[in-house]
Order: C-alpha cells, then structure tokens, then sequence
C-alpha cells in the first residue's frame, strides 16, 4: 500500500493507513461510548433505583465473568476470515445500543441483563478487531498498530469519563447513559471502514468454528503465553492502587481530599499509559517485543514496591501510578503485537481469544487474592504477592526467545 501524501508535500508513515487509522477510531469511540455508562453506573443503581452497593459488585462480577467467557467464543469466530468482519461490525453495535439501553432500566434486574450483554459483546468482538488490525498492516509495524490502536482505547477511557460530567448537568443522569450511543455508533462505523481495506474472503477461505487452544500453547507461541500469564496473574485492578492512595493520603487530609487526589493520580496513570503505547509499539518494531515486554514487567515490579513500602507522600505515590501506567501501556501493546507476529494466520484469532481471556482471568484472580491479604494481613503482604507475580514475568520474558528486532529497512516509515 503507498503511503498517503501528507497536507506538506511529504507522506505519512506507511504504517499509518486508513485500515489502522479507522481501527483506532474504532477503540476511541467506543470506550467514549461504554465509558460514560460506566462511570455512572454506581450512582445510577444506589441513587436512581436505590439498589444497595452490593448489587452493583454482582452485576459487574456477572458481567465480567460473560465477558471472559465471549472472548473465548470470539477467538474461534475471529479464526474464520469470513466470519471476522460481521462479528466486529456486529459486535460494536451490540454494545452501543446495549449499554446506552441502561438508561432506560427500572430495575436491577434489567441493568444486570444489559450490562451482561454489552459486555459479552465486548468480549465477542475483541479478537476479530486485534485479527483484523493484523489484516491491514504489514507484519514489521504490528508494534506500531497496535500501539496506536492501545493509545486510543486509553485515551476513550480518559475522555469518556470528562464528557459524562457535563452531560449530567445539561441532560440528566438518564440522558447521559441515552446519549451514550452516539459514539458508540461512530465506533461502529470506523469499524465498517476498517473492514473495506481487508481482503474480501471467499467461500474457500471459510473455516470451521472452533477454539483451538493446543497449537497456540505450542512452541515460541506457548513460551510466550505463559510469561503473559506470569504477568496477568500479578496485573491487580486498578482500584486497589486508587485505594491504597486514598488510605495513605487520608490522615490529616480527610477523605474527601484523599478521594480526589487519588482519582488525579489516576489520571496520570491514564495518561502515562495513553503516551507509552506508541512508542512502545515502535520500540518493539525496532528491537522486538520480548524487550517491550520485559520493560512493562520490570515497571510494574517497581510500581508495586512502591505501592508496598510508601508513605503519605503525593509524589512518590505519583512515581508509582506512572510506572505503573508505564506498565500496562507497554505490556498490552507489546503483547498484542508479538501475538500476532508469532501465531500463524489459521490460528490467529483463537490466540486473541485466549489472550483477552487470560487477562480477564488473571486481572480477576489477582484483585481477588491481593484483596483477601490485603484484608488478612496488611496491604504490604498484597503489593509484594503481586510483585513476585511481576518478578515471575521478569524471568519468563528474559528465557523467551525474541521475534527479531525490525531492520531499519524494513521499519521504514
């Protein structure tokens, strides 16, 4: 594909495709769009249905766990190239008009049943978007695509929140959750833009549906998966780093200043994930993954230690909600990227599938575990169980073989 000229005479990166852009735009939208249900879900279900906060815990647990289990299904669907573009499409929709439905909700009950739906959609979809962003883009700029496409799911997730704000004072609560469709469908719509640059797939290229689980755990792909897996299971929620700054800035601060200091630091988490992801994917292309890897691990090593040992001091805590950002924005992008360097295209799309699982189950198992020594025994005993998981994943990572770091020639932009 040539590269577009740019508006100064000169052209953009060749990476930097309508295919990549309009996957992009995709992520973007959409975390705008479930984000803002999202973030007023708790006050919805305790303030407008006077549901208790317990509910709110079962829903996102039942929501949470359907989730995991779609991705499942949607690695074997995204296998079949003439499957991955409606399911993508389909998928996208299904969320939009799903979460935005919440609005309309008079019980729990039926926030439970769309909350689960939108998010099982979620997870159906997510494999055949990772397939089909490996379709667009040649295999020496997967770092930089999925760097991109990273960045702006981040940056969704920071605008999406901001935008409910001023949606509440203008249109009401209700409204808001409403409205929350209209980015929903652009996502829906960059996603039906993306799928016009792959190949049309014909009746020969049809395959059957099922997850294949056995090659992918096989060789350089299953050394890979299990330094993923070292790294998910130690990869907590992070609430319990809001948390564990809300509780160390609260003396003599009061908890409403701690509250609001923490969600700042949050931010900045945000941020510094939404920065790394690019450069990170460049950086992979560049030198190969293993080492994009590597690096994300080691900075959540020392962002857990942080969190461990700190005291009540805003810029250390702030040290650690970087590295940690740091961290994911690096990990997630690289594993993205080295999932679709070394799985073969036939099984391209139940890697992805077995990866967005292992991160829903290794996010769950390693939240649960840290909160029950954090409430067993300190939340110092919590930071270090997640660290040896981080340090686990050091070592996985350093007995990993490389992908093979990119040529300048062949990373030419």
């Amino acid at each position: 594909m040539e590269a577009p000229e740019a508006a100064d005479g000169g052209t953009e990166p060749a990476w930097f495709n309508p295919g990549v852009r309009s996957v992009g735009l995709a992520s973007f939208f959409s975390d705008v769009g479930h984000e803002i249900p999202t973030s007023l879900l708790p006050s919805f279900l305790t303030s407008t249905l006077g549901a208790p906060a317990s509910v709110l815990g079962l829903i996102e647990g039942i929501a949470d766990g359907a989730a995991g289990v779609a991705k499942l299904a949607g690695g074997a669907l995204a296998d079949d190239p003439t499957r991955r573009s409606k399911v993508a499409v389909g998928g996208y929709i299904t969320t939009a008009v799903l979460s935005s439905s919440i609005g309309f909700a008079t019980a729990p009950w039926q926030v439970a049943v769309l909350r689960t739906g939108a998010w099982a959609a979620r997870g159906v979809r997510g494999p055949s978007r990772n397939a089909i962003l490996a379709d667009v883009v040649s295999p020496e700029a997967y770092g930089r695509a999925y760097g991109f496409e990273r960045a702006a799911d981040n940056m969704g997730a920071i605008i999406g929140p901001l935008l409910a704000i001023p949606l509440i004072a203008f249109v009401g609560l209700r409204r808001a959750m409403i409205l929350s469709i209209v980015p929903g469908l652009l996502a829906a719509l960059a996603m039906l833009a993306a799928v016009r640059h792959v190949r049309r797939a014909s009746a020969r290229d049809r395959r059957p549906i099922r997850l294949q689980v056995r090659p992918v755990l096989r060789g350089s792909l299953g050394r890979l998966f299990a330094g993923m897996g070292a790294f998910e299971f130690g990869n907590c929620a992070a609430t319990l780093l809001i948390l564990r700054a809300t509780e160390l800035l609260e003396p003599g601060r009061g908890q409403g200043r701690s509250a609001s200091l923490a969600v700042l630091l949050y931010v900045a988490y945000n941020l510094a994930a939404t920065l790394t992801s690019l450069p990170a994917g460049h950086l992979g292309d560049r030198r190969g993954t293993r080492l994009v890897l590597l690096g994300g691990a080691v900075a959540f090593l020392a962002a857990y230690l942080v969190f461990a040992g700190v005291g009540a001091s805003v810029p250390v805590l702030a040290v650690g909600f970087v590295s940690a950002g740091v961290g994911i924005g690096a990990v997630e992008t690289a594993e993205h990227a080295a999932v679709a360097t070394r799985a073969p295209e036939a099984i391209r799309g139940s890697a992805f599938g077995l990866l967005a699982a292992l991160q829903s189950a290794g996010n769950l198992v390693a939240s649960a575990v840290a909160g029950v020594l954090w409430t067993a025994f300190s939340p110092t005993v919590a930071f270090v169980w997640l660290a040896a998981w981080m340090l686990a994943a050091v070592m996985a990572f350093l007995a990993m073989p490389n992908d093979g770091a990119r040529t300048a020639a062949s990373a030419t932009e």
